[in-house]
């Protein structure tokens, strides 16, 4: 091999090795520099009504305090939320009307599902011979009745209502509130469809289109309340039907754990009667 060639080859050699040291990467720098941080997790879209930072947020001061317990009191009312002068059902609320009434007229009862201890459920819930001990935060209000200690929230940190595609329906809805000048108005939706009524004696149904506003003024002091109520379903009536009812605060009394047994109902016929219509 000539001199010429070696030195050829070489210098080859050089530059490949220069080339390679250039771009190879210096793996003991690398090791010692940190790896980037882990991208902090996104703030969730809605906090639970009792977390703290929720219960932070300032707020105007609200109008009143519900907090208390309230019995139905309407004067010259009863507990029922019965419907107007000339209501019109529509075909399927018919039926367990008409059930209801002729089950009425032999003596029988038709789907008294309360007897049965199913919840009683939103309006119902609210007009038990039992009270409603109410507690008020200043992002929402809780409301329990006596009677099954059936719960109802009343959200009022701005949220709006889940989409019924997605919503737990239940018998007491979901409710939004917000205040309009010195009244409350609670925009309740996202019922169940079955085992809940409006009117339990008169068979009247709810459906998965209830909606249910409510305006609530106290009066007399803070010793009354009185609540207007707008109830529509497209599924079981025709039109809006408005009722307004009264409560009466009692400081002497407080709720108790009242749980609805079927043995404790014995003495009912719509709990093993045959005279039940379920």
């Amino acid at each position: 091999m000539t001199k010429s060639r070696i030195g050829l080859i070489g210098s080859m050699a050089a530059v490949v090795g220069f080339t390679l040291a250039v771009a190879s990467p210096d793996l003991s720098a690398q090791s010692q520099t940190p790896a980037p941080a882990p991208a902090a997790a996104p703030a969730p879209a809605q906090v639970g009504i009792l977390a703290p930072a929720n219960l932070a947020k300032p707020r105007p001061k609200a109008p009143f305090d519900l907090t208390g317990t309230w019995m139905h009191n309407t004067p010259g009312a009863t507990e029922r939320f019965d419907p107007p002068a000339g209501f019109k059902l529509t075909p399927e609320a018919q039926v367990h009307y008409d059930a209801a009434q002729k089950a009425t007229k032999e003596g029988k009862v038709y789907r008294s599902d309360i007897g049965l201890c199913w919840p009683p459920g939103l309006p119902i819930m609210m007009t038990r011979a039992w009270p409603v001990s109410m507690i008020q935060l200043p992002n929402s209000i809780f409301m329990i009745q006596e009677l099954m200690n059936s719960m109802r929230i009343v959200y009022m940190d701005g949220r709006g209502h889940t989409d019924p595609d997605i919503a737990v329906a239940t018998f007491n809805g979901e409710s939004i509130g917000r205040w309009e000048g010195d009244t409350l108005v609670i925009d309740t939706t996202n019922f169940v469809a079955d085992h809940h009524w409006i009117h339990d004696r008169l068979s009247i149904p709810a459906s998965d289109e209830l909606h249910i506003v409510e305006r609530i003024r106290m009066i007399e002091g803070g010793m009354r309340l009185e609540i207007e109520y707008s109830l529509t379903d497209p599924k079981s009536w025709v039109g809006t039907w408005k009722i307004t009812k009264q409560w009466r605060r009692v400081d002497d009394r407080d709720i108790a754990e009242i749980e609805c047994l079927p043995d404790l109902n014995e003495h009912m016929p719509s709990v093993h009667s045959d005279a039940n219509i379920r």
